[in-house]
């Protein structure tokens, strides 16, 4: 049955009649929903990663996606703007595909054919069947197996693009995450040995738990920052996988199972009581001594950036964003907490572990401006003229593109840095962008912001 979608009415503005609810204010938000699911807009902020990027960070790989001309289209300008075209291919799927052919022969036969065109056979293969696949009941089991028993010096990592079961099942992103940990071989010996999975940027090495570990004697390895697969590979021989992007908690519980590596989560944390714990708790893991980890002193040096970057940025209306950091609430609680004026958030849900901090705001700061990025009424409501008197500090791209504000913090997932450090950062990186403009559409047109593009 279709659903009418279009505006059923338009506003004395000339605006349909929905945006007439927005924004919503904090105190009035709903958890962990605020806004109702429907028709969805996509900004032209394109600093985000998507499943190409992550995929191409694997050295000496090769990707393959499996679907229709409509859905390979973004894939395919992602690798070509990356200027990784040689290590990207697709098998395209037309309507005939679906009902006159065997679809389990069409992936065999088509990796097949795109190996052997390929000047030097790769390390691995990333396959990504898509949505339709599922429609169709593909028997990809048998195709993986086929496809190993034809390239037994082949590796195949099992991903898949099927954004239509993310709300019910594990979305491409911690799918393929899962998926690349699965070619880790099993069984290798254990060193003392740390790694960091499911990044998109390579993490700083001023973070605070990458110099705690140093300081300690643990090697860090970096998935985000191998030069080969052999490099990759030895990711298998850590004791320990940190991770601070959370869609990699499936891919760390797997390799836990099927590697006996432990894992730890390091939340881009906003809050200097989470960061001092976390800090205590990766230490108690890799047995450091308790003086090793005094937080008294990066603490205070956290607190003397934000006490600077307030004296410069005073009372400047600040609008932040869900891109910025996985925890956009936290961020704001902290500002809040030294007196920086958050009169705008962009986020188009609350992740669960953001609760504590999303309650908080609503009580103590309720009159905060909630907006959605992908409401479909995003797309006409009017920005502000850049002229305007008033200044606003943006932090991230949808914040910066929303508010039409040249003063932004371009960076998104964080900064790549985490704890006390990430927030002395942040408060440098806000001094910068208050005191100097930039050019909106030059920074936020690139995808994958901090990986490798030609543009």
């Amino acid at each position: 049955m279709l659903k009418r979608i279009s505006p059923t009415s338009i506003s004395a503005a000339g605006l349909p009649a929905e945006t007439a609810s927005l924004p919503v204010l904090l105190r009035d938000a709903a958890f962990p929903a605020p806004f109702a699911h429907g028709l969805e807009y996509s900004p032209p902020c394109r600093g985000t990663w998507n499943i190409v990027h992550t995929g191409m960070q694997i050295p000496e790989t090769h990707q393959i996606f499996i679907c229709a001309s409509g859905c390979l289209r973004g894939v395919v300008l992602t690798a070509a703007e990356m200027g990784l075209m040689g290590r990207f291919s697709s098998i395209e799927l037309h309507e005939h595909d679906l009902t006159g052919r065997d679809n389990e022969r069409l992936i065999i036969e088509g990796t097949a054919d795109i190996l052997a065109r390929l000047s030097q056979k790769p390390r691995a293969i990333l396959l990504y069947p898509a949505c339709v696949h599922h429609f169709l009941g593909c028997n990809l089991r048998y195709v993986y197996q086929e496809l190993r028993r034809r390239f037994p010096d082949i590796a195949f990592a099992e991903c898949f693009m099927d954004p239509i079961r993310q709300t019910r099942h594990l979305t491409p992103e911690e799918r393929l995450r899962r998926a690349l940990g699965r070619l880790l071989p099993e069984h290798l010996p254990k060193e003392q040995q740390v790694s960091i999975f499911g990044s998109n940027r390579k993490t700083n090495p001023a973070s605070d738990f990458i110099q705690l570990l140093q300081k300690n004697g643990w090697q860090v390895r970096d998935m985000a920052g191998c030069t080969s697969y052999d490099e990759f590979l030895a990711l298998g021989r850590s004791r320990l996988n940190l991770y601070t992007n959370p869609f990699s908690l499936p891919a760390v519980q797997d390799m836990k199972k099927r590697l006996q590596q432990d894992f730890l989560y390091l939340p881009q944390s906003w809050s200097m009581q989470e960061i001092a714990a976390l800090r205590k708790e990766l230490a108690k893991r890799m047995g450091a001594e308790p003086q090793d980890v005094s937080v008294s002193a990066s603490a205070a040096r956290a607190d003397e950036a934000l006490q600077k970057a307030k004296d410069v940025i005073g009372s400047t209306p600040i609008a932040l964003d869900f891109t910025f950091t996985f925890r956009p609430f936290g961020l704001a609680r902290l500002l809040l907490s030294y007196d920086f004026n958050v009169t705008r958030i962009y986020a188009d849900a609350v992740s669960t572990e953001e609760g504590r901090d999303f309650r908080w705001l609503q009580k103590h700061h309720g009159t905060i401006e909630l907006w959605p990025t992908k409401a479909a009424a995003m797309r006409v409501l009017p920005r502000p003229a850049q002229t305007a008197p008033s200044k606003i500090l943006a932090l991230g791209q949808k914040a910066a593109y929303f508010n039409n504000t040249p003063y932004f913090v371009n960076e998104i997932e964080g900064g790549a840095i985490w704890g006390f450090a990430a927030i002395e950062k942040l408060a440098r990186d806000m001094t910068a962008a208050c005191q100097k403009p930039k050019d909106i559409e030059a920074n936020v047109s690139h995808k994958g912001l901090g990986g490798p593009c030609i543009l």
